[in-house]
């Protein structure tokens, strides 16, 4: 009778919101997504499109937070690109690190959704080069791209 209870009062917990949200549901198309909930304050009652709005806003405000998203979704994906990409342009420092964090996702999460075509492959043929040479080869790709931000984002 107790584990029903307990149970019972889990769900009812996320249902009200008591708890902090580290996913997408089950059955959200991004269900793999997960989030540091020490760096992320989501309500588990928050609806998944306003979730992926506060991700990507944090990543704008704050790209580090990047760093603790596992499987970033695209819309998470080109909202840091857009900080990189305008660190890139107006030459401010610290375009590399930015550049680090999107080699160790697609690094880490061979499942994850590639937002530039080829952006990849131009990663994983710096596989066995250091970080640094890494970071510069994907900003290299990414000023010879097309901007992905011409692109009107449908979500």
């Amino acid at each position: 009778m107790i584990p029903i209870l307990i149970k019972w009062l889990r769900r009812l917990s996320h249902l009200l919101g008591f708890e902090t949200a580290d996913s997408f549901p089950p059955g959200h198309p991004y269900e793999r997504t997960r989030w540091n909930g020490a760096y992320f304050d989501i309500a588990s009652d928050v609806k998944p499109d306003e979730i992926e709005n506060r991700l990507c806003d944090a990543i704008s405000n704050t790209p580090l937070v990047f760093g603790y998203i596992s499987n970033p979704t695209p819309r998470m994906q080109r909202a840091l690109l857009a900080v990189l990409e305008e660190r890139m342009r107006i030459n401010r420092g610290r375009a590399s690190e930015l550049a680090v964090l999107l080699v160790t996702a697609y690094d880490e999460y061979s499942l994850m959704t590639e937002v530039i075509p080829g952006l990849r492959d131009a990663i994983a043929a710096t596989r066995h080069e250091e970080m640094g040479a890494r970071a510069r080869a994907v900003m290299a790709f990414l000023s010879s791209t097309q901007s992905p931000f011409d692109v009107i984002d449908l979500h």
